[in-house]
């Protein structure tokens, strides 16, 4: 018989309008915990994870969120129902899959993208959110720290020496999910590179704080963050593919992600940007504006982590102002962008000790 703790997948329906695919581990009576991936991952970023979290005596789901994997009931198109990606709708698929396992309560952690999910759940449903652990990316509250729509910006990064932009709006753009679904090097080669460059074995990856929202600084970023102008991204990180996958993301393990997104294409994950980009997402938290994370929070990163930085002020504004009940700042030695999988021993040991203390 196999443990409770071992991973094991199911299919959820009606789930907000979705039939969400769902990994989990441990027993249903357990303390909940939710585990939320970014881009471009799926629940199988967490397969690290769930074991050593239901080990610890919890519940585990790690669900393949709108837009990706195995979950269907998503728009995929660019031109079809691009509301249904929008923030506080993310959030309500979260709330709405508790809702459907009974679940009164959960812990959340949420990763990348995942994180301001995590938080849009907190903030929009303290009643079901016992502690929230933030990861890669700060979360700063409903409103921005800095304002991502500023008209300006863009002509400037364009004005630069070698002319540059700003990747969320290139992910917002028409071309970017026929640029990666039809890479000259293929979906698997583009993530490997793309998996790299962004993790500590990459070595441009030393990150600092920036001093503001402005093309100056943000041109200190890395250039899978400001892109070069003429560039798309597949070109942008093809020149650094380590052309043999590393021991914490092995070729048969990088299949499962490009397998995943040669099936699905990349434009409904693409959609959380561009109603991001193009302010759907703050609109549609707007109820909660001013509300603070009332929940116990942390916040989690690899230390070669440029995502600590890429939005100035949002990790200040998270600590000292986003977060009622904030418990600490923790940089994971080792790990750059993808820390749950690049040292989940580091990652599973805080997020336990964090949980038990909520």
């Amino acid at each position: 018989m196999a443990s409770s703790s071992a991973p094991r997948a199911r299919r959820v329906d009606g789930v907000n309008g979705l039939s969400l695919h769902v990994l989990e581990a441990g027993e249903p009576t357990a303390p909940c915990v939710v585990l939320l991936h970014g881009f471009p991952e799926l629940a199988y970023s967490w397969r690290k994870i769930l074991a050593p979290l239901a080990d610890a005596g919890f519940y585990v789901l790690a669900p393949d969120q709108r837009g990706y994997g195995e979950t269907t009931g998503w728009d995929p198109r660019y031109d079809g129902d691009l509301g249904s990606f929008t923030l506080a709708h993310l959030a309500n698929d979260v709330l709405s899959l508790l809702r459907k396992l009974n679940v009164g309560q959960a812990h959340l952690a949420g990763h990348d993208f995942g994180s301001p999910v995590a938080g849009a759940c907190a903030l929009l449903a303290p009643e079901k959110v016992r502690s929230v652990a933030f990861m890669s990316g700060p979360f700063g509250g409903a409103q921005p720290a800095v304002s991502r729509a500023s008209a300006g910006l863009h002509a400037q990064l364009a004005a630069l020496d070698p002319p540059r932009k700003h990747y969320q709006w290139y992910y917002s753009t028409r071309e970017a999910d026929r640029d990666m679904r039809q890479c000259p090097q293929g979906i698997h080669a583009f993530l490997r590179a793309y998996y790299h460059m962004k993790s500590a074995d990459w070595p441009g990856n030393k990150p600092f704080a920036l001093e503001g929202w402005n093309a100056e600084a943000l041109a200190r970023l890395p250039r899978y963050y400001v892109m070069d102008l003429d560039k798309t991204m597949p070109q942008t990180v093809a020149p650094q593919d380590p052309q043999s996958a590393p021991a914490w993301l092995t070729d048969e393990e990088l299949k499962v992600y490009s397998d995943a997104f040669e099936r699905t294409g990349f434009q409904g994950a693409l959609n959380w940007y561009r109603c991001s980009t193009g302010g759907q997402s703050v609109a549609s938290m707007q109820g909660a504006a001013g509300r603070q994370v009332v929940a116990p929070a942390c916040y989690i990163a690899g230390r070669a982590d440029w995502g600590i930085h890429q939005k100035p002020g949002e990790l200040e504004r998270m600590r000292d102002k986003a977060c009622a009940d904030f418990r600490g700042i923790h940089l994971v030695e080792g790990a750059g962008h993808w820390v749950q999988q690049e040292q989940p021993a580091a990652v599973a040991r805080l997020l336990i000790d964090f949980f038990r203390s909520a």
